[in-house]
């Protein structure tokens, strides 16, 4: 095995002359400022001056010291009294979070080295040392305390007036699994994967019983971990196959295939017509304001039938429903528009072209019932069509700023997982647009007064 190059044998070799070549050529060399990296300068200054009073990362702090982190430090089992090491404070771990997020930083690892480079996250962290192991634990721990911030947010903004939620627009954005295309496996196949994972972990417990010396304990640890770990995913695929056979013909219900790497991502058709495992995300968004008021993520490749569940989210977060519901042609179904009409709210949806194109597909049909047929003519009037340019306006927008800000693709495995990081982009959305919708606030008397 060839020995890695150093840093230093890979570059090129200095020249010892200050002068460059061309310089040199010259018969009065110019004078110029050249880098002296030989000299020592000390910079002594606190903390608080790293960052100016404007910067982005105090309203973050500003931000998360107005939650109610009580959850959070209720799991803390570093107590006065007890042995143990200090816990990082949660609004600490919160703040990167929060603030990578609208950096577009998603990796743990790019945070916690960030946290060493970057003045920005040094402040945040004050002095007390992170590093991505912890920091990629808590990103996905806690999904029922960011979802129920997800709901606190949107009330408060509600109760300022900044949000109104009588028209909410929905769209879903399908994001690259943390899964090749080669993981994916047929029932055979992961059958016989799951017997080698089996073997391989009874034969690394029996080494380990034999000689308990034979390698360091973190090492043990770590082989163990990761055969478990490897296991654990060839039973959950095979727990997911009898799902994704029941979705295709008998003929070709043998061909059905699952992830070992992430069982519960699905192959879907992306944006660009190619085909790659994926999620498909869902956000609700408030169009007057554009605060995300719902989330969601499901596996299927199609966004028909999303509208039901998020509608039914909606009515358990804020005990109301949209008077206005805003969606593509993906999402209209008859159950689904009957099931809104029930719950009071208004849906506006494209109309199918129909099979005989002289048909107007805006006349009710007589096997329509009174929601349909009114959805029906409803969209062929000009402030349906009008209404209806607030779903691009706001849900796509909302959709295209979280590509921005690095959604691209899932660095973590399974649903659970999925919906906390789609929660902390949408936490990190209403804390800035919340931030704006307030200074216009305060802008609009100022306004009339001049």
């Amino acid at each position: 095995m060839k020995p890695i190059p150093l840093f230093d044998d890979v570059l090129a070799p200095v020249p010892e002359s200050p002068l460059s070549s061309q310089r040199a050529s010259y018969k009065t060399p110019p004078r110029c400022q050249s880098p002296n990296r030989d000299q020592v300068e000390l910079h002594p200054c606190a903390l608080e001056d790293l960052v100016a009073d404007d910067h982005p990362v105090r309203a973050v702090w500003a931000f998360v010291q107005g939650l109610d982190l009580s959850p959070l430090y209720d799991g803390i089992r570093a107590v006065e009294g007890r042995a143990g090491r200090p816990a990082i404070d949660p609004l600490i771990l919160v703040a990167l979070w929060l603030y990578a997020t609208i950096e577009g930083i998603g990796s743990a690892r790019a945070l916690a080295r960030l946290c060493l480079e970057h003045h920005a996250y040094r402040w945040l962290c004050g002095g007390v040392s992170v590093n991505y192991h912890t920091l990629a634990d808590f990103r996905v721990a806690h999904t029922q305390f960011l979802d129920q911030q997800l709901t606190i947010s949107v009330a408060t903004l509600e109760q300022e007036g900044l949000v109104q939620m009588k028209r909410v627009a929905q769209d879903g954005i399908r994001i690259r699994a943390s899964a090749g295309a080669a993981s994916f496996r047929r029932k055979a196949t992961l059958e016989e994967l799951l017997a080698d994972a089996e073997e391989q972990l009874a034969i690394l417990r029996r080494e380990l019983d034999e000689d308990p010396a034979a390698t360091s304990k973190r090492e043990q640890a770590a082989k163990l971990r990761a055969a478990q770990e490897r296991k654990e995913r060839i039973e959950e695929a095979l727990r997911n196959l009898p799902e994704v056979e029941a979705k295709k013909k008998a003929n070709d219900r043998q061909k059905a295939r699952v992830s070992t790497t992430d069982p519960e991502a699905r192959v879907m058709k992306m944006g660009d017509g190619g085909f790659r495992p994926a999620f498909n995300g869902q956000f609700a968004t408030d169009t007057q304001s554009q605060v995300i008021v719902g989330v969601q993520v499901t596996n299927e490749g199609s966004d028909q039938g999303q509208m039901e569940p998020m509608l039914e989210q909606i009515t358990a977060r804020y005990a109301q429903v949209p008077e206005e519901y805003l969606v593509d042609g993906g999402f209209a179904s008859h159950d689904g528009i009957e099931q809104a009409s029930e719950r009071g709210t208004t849906v506006y949806a494209p109309v199918p072209k129909p099979k005989d194109a002289t048909r107007d597909p805006h006349t009710r049909l007589p096997t329509d019932s009174d929601n349909i047929g009114a959805w029906r003519e409803r969209m062929g009037t000009e402030e349906a069509k009008s209404i209806y340019k607030d779903r691009a306006a706001t849900a796509e927008c909302v959709n295209a700023i979280a590509r921005n800000r690095g959604l691209q693709q899932f660095r973590v495995r399974g649903r659970r997982k999925v919906k906390t990081v789609l929660l902390w982009y949408a936490l990190a959305h209403n804390m800035m647009r919340g931030i704006a919708l307030r200074l216009q606030q305060a802008a609009q008397p100022s306004c009339a007064m001049a």
